[in-house]
C-alpha cells in the first residue's frame, strides 16, 4: 500500500509539473511516472532491479526521440526526484540506465541542465 501511495504521489506531482509544458512536448510526466513506477522501490530501498523497471526504462528511452522529448523527460525525472526527496538514492538513480543496459545522452542527476540535453 505504501508503494501505491508513493506512485500516486509521484504521478500527481509529475502531472502538476508537466501541465504548463504539455503542449510543448510529446512525452508527459505521467508517461514518465508510469514507465518508471516499478523502479521506485529499487531507487529508494535498494535490492534487485525489477524486470518491469528496466522494461520501463527501455520504453521511455524509445519514446524520447526528439530533443524536446528528451528535455521534457529530463524535467519530469528531476521533478519526480524532488518529490521523492531524501528517500531517493541518487547513486542508484544515476546508474539505473546502465544497469538496465540502456544508453542515454545525459546523466541522471539533480544537477543536469535539462535545457542543454540534446
Amino acid at each position: 500500500m505504501e508503494g501505491l501511495l508513493k506512485l500516486s504521489t509521484l504521478v500527481i506531482v509529475c502531472m502538476l509539473v508537466s501541465a504548463p509544458m504539455a503542449s510543448e512536448a510529446a512525452i508527459s510526466c505521467g508517461a514518465v511516472a508510469s514507465n518508471l513506477g516499478q523502479c521506485i522501490n529499487y531507487l529508494t530501498r535498494g535490492g534487485f532491479i525489477p524486470r518491469g523497471c528496466c522494461s520501463g526504462v527501455r520504453r521511455l528511452n524509445g519514446m524520447a526521440r526528439t530533443t524536446r522529448d528528451r528535455q521534457q523527460a529530463c524535467r519530469c525525472i528531476q521533478g519526480a526526484a524532488r518529490a521523492l526527496g531524501s528517500r531517493l538514492n541518487a547513486r542508484r538513480a544515476a546508474h539505473l540506465p546502465g544497469a538496465c543496459r540502456v544508453r542515454i545522452a545525459y546523466p541522471i542527476s539533480a544537477r543536469t541542465n535539462c535545457n542543454k540535453v540534446r
